[in-house]
C-alpha cells in the first residue's frame, strides 16, 4: 500500500481529498497535516510515500515543504492540489519535485488517473531493475503516446463498445480472457474479440498468449488503469 498524507489548511477540502482518496484502490492514508510545521513534524516520524499538497496556507506554503524534502533528502513525493493556476507557481512546484498538478476545482477522473498514474509508476520502480526505451518513455516520462483514434473502426458501435467496457470493469482486477467476457456480454465470439482487439491497440489493454497442453492458445487481457483515460474519446 501506498501511505499518503493530505496536507490541507482547510478542513473541507481536506475531507474532500480524504474521500477521493478512499477511492482508489492501492492507498492508505496515514495523517492529515493543516500547516507545513505540521507536516514536517509528522514526516520526521511517519514514512510517507506521498503527499497529496496544498500550495497556499498560512504560514509556510506548499512550496516550502518540497523544498524541505528536496533539501532532506526524503523519499517522498508529492501531488500538487492548489487552486494556483499561475504559471510561474506550477513551474517552480514541478521543478521542485512535484510529480503532477492538480487545479482546484477539478473531477474524480482527473483526482483518479493522477493516483493511478502514481501507483503504476511506483509499481514499475520498485518491481523491476532494468527497462526498456518504450516503457520509460510511456511509464515513466509520458512520451510517444499513440495518437488517439477520432472515430471507431469499421464495424464497432458505440453501444456495444460500452457493453464490453462495463464487463471490463468487472473482470479488471485479474487477467481475463475472451470467453470471459462474451459470458458477461452475451454477444458472439468473434464480435468480443474485435473490441478486445480495438481496446488493446489504444493501449488500454495488454495482452499475453497462454499455451496449454492440449488445444488452442488462450488469449489473456490484462488491464492498463494508466490509459484508462482514453476510453473517454469513444463513449
Amino acid at each position: 500500500m501506498i501511505r499518503v498524507m493530505i496536507v490541507e489548511d482547510d478542513p473541507m477540502v481536506a475531507e474532500f481529498n480524504k474521500r477521493y482518496l478512499e477511492k482508489v484502490q492501492g492507498f492508505t492514508l496515514i495523517a492529515m497535516a493543516a500547516s507545513v510545521d505540521e507536516a514536517i513534524k509528522i514526516i520526521e516520524k511517519v514514512e510517507i510515500d506521498l503527499i497529496l499538497l496544498d500550495i497556499f496556507m498560512p504560514g509556510k506554503q506548499g512550496l516550502d515543504l518540497l523544498t524541505y524534502l528536496r533539501e532532506h533528502e526524503k523519499e517522498t513525493d508529492a501531488i500538487i492540489i492548489s487552486a494556483a493556476s499561475d504559471m510561474e507557481r506550477i513551474k517552480k512546484a514541478l521543478r521542485y519535485g512535484a510529480v503532477d498538478y492538480l487545479i482546484k476545482p477539478f473531477e474524480f477522473e482527473r483526482f483518479n488517473r493522477a493516483l493511478v498514474s502514481y501507483k503504476e509508476q511506483s509499481r514499475l520502480i520498485h518491481t523491476q531493475q532494468f527497462i526498456n526505451q518504450d516503457v520509460l518513455d510511456q511509464q515513466l516520462l509520458h512520451r510517444e503516446e499513440k495518437p488517439l483514434i477520432e472515430d471507431l473502426p469499421k464495424g464497432l458501435t458505440k453501444d456495444t463498445l460500452k457493453q464490453i467496457w462495463e464487463a471490463i470493469q468487472e473482470l479488471k482486477h485479474v487477467p481475463f480472457s475472451t470467453e470471459d467476457v462474451v459470458k458477461l456480454v452475451g454477444i458472439s465470439r468473434v464480435s468480443v474479440r474485435k473490441y478486445l482487439n480495438f481496446l488493446k491497440e489504444i493501449g488500454i489493454l495488454d495482452v499475453k498468449v497462454i499455451y496449454g497442453t492440449v488445444g488452442r492458445p488462450v488469449y489473456q487481457h490484462e488491464f492498463n488503469p494508466f490509459k484508462e483515460h482514453l476510453i473517454k474519446n469513444f463513449l
